[in-house]
């Protein structure tokens, strides 16, 4: 190693520098080896020190990089610092204002972050309908093929079986009200609900047997009777419940329909034999024609053409003539109305197989009852 002193400045003396060094007497001298002496040479900021021997060079070493912590750890207010000092910085405690100790840094504690909007992915918070409004599409699924079919079976049965007796109609009529029943509570999203689905049920069986016993000629009054006394029932009910004001109203709401239109539905007993079978073919017809892939205004111009063609169908066949058509129509109409309700707001699979199939029936008994009557 050469000890030529460097140019531009004072010779090198060889000497430890003795400019101020705040730790020097802090802590004791770092060990020696061969070069050392060389690092403590004095610096001039004006000029740059070239050494031809081995020396501690400083710079080639990468500095201590910290780690990057997650979001949602605590950040540190320190920053690590390069090489050159970390030295002093691990032996002294950094002097604050006026020599006094600085505070030790604290970590800051990030604020946790708030739930967002509903997004279009990886958020199971959200429903199928808010994904599908946020995506521009329809929230409404309509049951489809496979229920229609079911609800076309169920409305061949009741045209089929009303001309023969009272009590061959009553077999395909207690299956309607069940479903009718069961399918309304879980389209309201109450399920299990096993007593307001039995009131409901109960009342519907209820009206049957007050039909049969009074007969088709006092059928308002026993259709009406059950109603009512099973409105006041599904207050009692909800009256006992312990739930809170909000969740007993809407459950009283749930109850009081679903009861309704179990009850109703028994119009399909107290309306002519004719035109249970012209109103129930014209259902049948019309749910098919809905099911079709057809824009929703051609499904339905289609459903209702259907419906009519159905009537003067049945009609010719039972007597009613160019009657059925009115009536086919109309009942044609409450079909797709029971069909529109069974597909609100993404309903599930097992809402299309029940009140889905049972609704546009349900909904087109007390027009079937009604309209039979004045048709004669």
């Amino acid at each position: 190693m050469s000890d030529q002193p460097y140019q531009g400045g004072q010779p090198y003396q060889g000497g430890p520098y003795e400019g101020y060094d705040p730790h020097r007497q802090q802590y004791p001298q770092q060990p020696q080896w061969p070069g050392y002496e060389h690092q403590q040479q004095s610096y001039d900021p004006q000029h740059t020190q070239q050494w031809q021997g081995r020396t501690w060079e400083t710079q080639t070493h990468a500095p201590v990089q910290t780690p990057v912590p997650a979001e949602t750890a605590y950040l540190s207010a320190v920053q690590q610092q390069p090489y050159e000092g970390q030295h002093q910085q691990q032996y002294a405690t950094p002097a604050g204002p006026e020599g006094q100790p600085a505070p030790a840094p604290q970590a800051v504690a990030e604020p946790e972050p708030a739930y967002g909007p509903a997004t279009l992915a990886g958020n199971s918070r959200i429903t199928d309908a808010q994904r599908a409004r946020l995506e521009g599409r329809s929230p409404i699924i309509e049951p489809g093929m496979q229920p229609a079919l079911l609800t076309a079976a169920l409305g061949l049965l009741l045209a089929v079986t009303a001309p023969v007796a009272s009590y061959a109609l009553l077999v395909p009529l207690v299956v309607l009200q069940g479903v009718t029943a069961a399918g309304w509570f879980r389209l309201n999203g109450m399920w299990p609900a096993r007593q307001g689905i039995a009131l409901a049920f109960l009342g519907g069986l209820t009206a049957d047997a007050a039909v049969l016993a009074a007969g088709r000629d006092h059928a308002p009054a026993a259709i009406l009777g059950p109603l009512g006394i099973w409105v006041l029932l599904s207050l009692v009910l909800q009256l006992r419940s312990h739930a809170s004001p909000d969740e007993r109203m809407y459950g009283l709401m749930a109850t009081v329909v679903s009861a309704a239109l179990s009850v109703l539905a028994t119009g399909y007993l107290g309306a002519g034999a004719h035109a249970v079978s012209v109103g129930a073919a014209a259902v049948a017809v019309a749910v098919l024609a809905r099911a079709l892939p057809l824009p929703t205004s051609a499904s339905v111009g289609v459903s209702l053409l259907a419906a009519a063609g159905a009537g003067i169908a049945a009609g010719g066949m039972t007597g009613l003539g160019a009657k059925g058509a009115l009536l086919g129509a109309a009942a044609g109409v409450c079909a797709l109305i029971g069909h529109r309700v069974a597909s609100y707001d993404y309903p599930s699979r097992f809402v299309h197989f029940t009140a889905g199939v049972a609704l546009p029936l349900s909904a087109a008994a007390p027009v079937v009852w009604v309209l039979g009557r004045a048709l004669g």
